[in-house]
């Protein structure tokens, strides 16, 4: 297993290595027709948590510019057209008649929704491909990676920020002491800087290890954002709990001194995850083996759905669904194809298992008997969107927290 000498968050020495999930493709690098004989490059997934802080971090393994080309866009998810438009509104409550800038911005469905209130706006983001899509929207994007030389020329030619937003690209970033001091430079001084990522105590308790592959860098607890900001110059002022993703937050930090006073909710949270015992070694050993447990149970129910005849498929063909494919060995002996509502992964094959994706209409087309559910974050949501195949007689087989089927 591969070892960590440090926290990328609080710098503690020496992460506890728990979770070795081995070599993995990148999870988006999704598989051309014509490149399947070849062999993908592969990166270790072992997976270490700092017992200082509650970081739960795989090593930055990833080549500089790999994301130049990019394939997760969120517009795809009906969930997040309406929890964007919130997150617009809260940052409307911050931002007044000054600049907000969305790092990472993706296909632009948040900035859009900012837009669409009346608020002055910038995206960044490294995926050219991706920015077109947040052009064709109506918003304004610096096609580059984010880091301290490019904040001071964005702040040179487009003034300081009054927020600063960043939604699941935190947690992607391999050297966040250089992002930080990117944030405090773009960032006005009485600014505020709102992170939203998943939560690792949610992880734990939900048994969500298939949210960790490289682009996920690390899964954050509280208290790593607490001894980061402050290594950094930042405090937490308030938190929003989130049910997206499987149970995130919503972070709001301010240079330290800023006008802000900070909210009962970020030490309640602290507390929390001191008493759910994130920082003993002993939590994480056990969650480890709950991990094998699901692995044995959902191997021997896709195994008997199998011996009965039954064809099976899998809903969704997101990142976190390729780390269980790759580390629980299901490939297409056992999943006929995958079916995703993002053309952009249509017609193309998962990393590493290579099974075919295609779009939603292959259910009724093909009528799988059971579909193995790999976006269970977006679970209710496609839940209501297949009736037809739930009347038809299908059912869904839901792997985490633990493997159900559900009919």
């Amino acid at each position: 297993m591969s070892h960590m000498s440090h926290c990328r968050a609080c710098l503690a020495p020496d992460p506890y290595g728990f979770l070795p999930l081995g070599d993995h493709p990148p999870a988006n690098m999704f598989v051309r027709a014509g490149e399947l004989a070849e062999e993908q490059p592969k990166f270790s997934l072992d997976t270490e948590v700092c017992l200082q802080c509650g970081l739960i971090q795989v090593e930055d393994q990833i080549p500089a510019d790999f994301f130049r080309h990019y394939l997760y866009v969120p517009s795809g998810a009906s969930t997040m057209h309406g929890h964007f438009a919130g997150l617009a509104e809260a940052v409307a409550a911050e931002a007044g008649d000054g600049l907000v800038v969305d790092i990472g911005c993706n296909d632009g469905l948040f900035l859009s929704a900012c837009n669409a209130i009346g608020l002055k706006t910038l995206g960044v983001d490294p995926a050219a491909n991706i920015a077109e899509l947040a052009r064709e929207r109506g918003v304004e994007v610096h096609v580059g990676y984010f880091g301290p030389d490019s904040a001071a020329e964005l702040r040179r030619t487009r003034g300081p920020a009054q927020v600063i937003v960043t939604t699941n690209t935190f947690n992607h970033i391999g050297d966040l002491h250089a992002f930080m001091a990117g944030v405090k430079t773009l960032l006005a001084d009485d600014g505020v800087f709102v992170v939203e990522v998943p939560r690792a105590l949610d992880l734990i308790e939900k048994n969500e290890f298939d949210t960790v592959y490289q682009e996920h860098l690390s899964e954050f607890s509280v208290q790593s954002f607490a001894s980061m900001g402050r290594i950094c110059g930042f405090e937490i002022v308030d938190i929003t709990r989130l049910p997206v993703h499987g149970g995130s937050m919503r972070v709001f930090l301010q240079p330290v001194g800023g006008p802000r006073t900070p909210k009962p909710i970020v030490a309640e949270m602290i507390a929390e995850e001191h008493a759910a015992g994130l920082f003993d070694a002993a939590t994480y050993d056990a969650f480890a083996a709950r991990i094998a447990g699901v692995r044995t149970k959902l191997l021997a129910m896709l195994a008997d759905l199998k011996r009965q005849g039954l064809s099976v498929a899998g809903y969704g063909a997101p990142a976190k669904g390729n780390t269980l494919l790759n580390y629980f060995g299901i490939g297409p002996a056992t999943l006929d194809f995958l079916v995703d509502r993002n053309p952009l992964k249509q017609g193309l094959y998962s990393p590493g298992m290579k099974i075919p994706v295609h779009s939603t209409a292959a259910i009724g087309e093909r009528k799988p008997d059971v579909l193995l559910v790999l976006a269970w974050n977006f679970f209710d949501e496609i839940h209501d969107q297949q009736a037809e195949f739930l009347t038809g007689g299908g059912r869904f087989l839901v792997p985490l927290p633990e493997p159900v089927l559900v009919g």
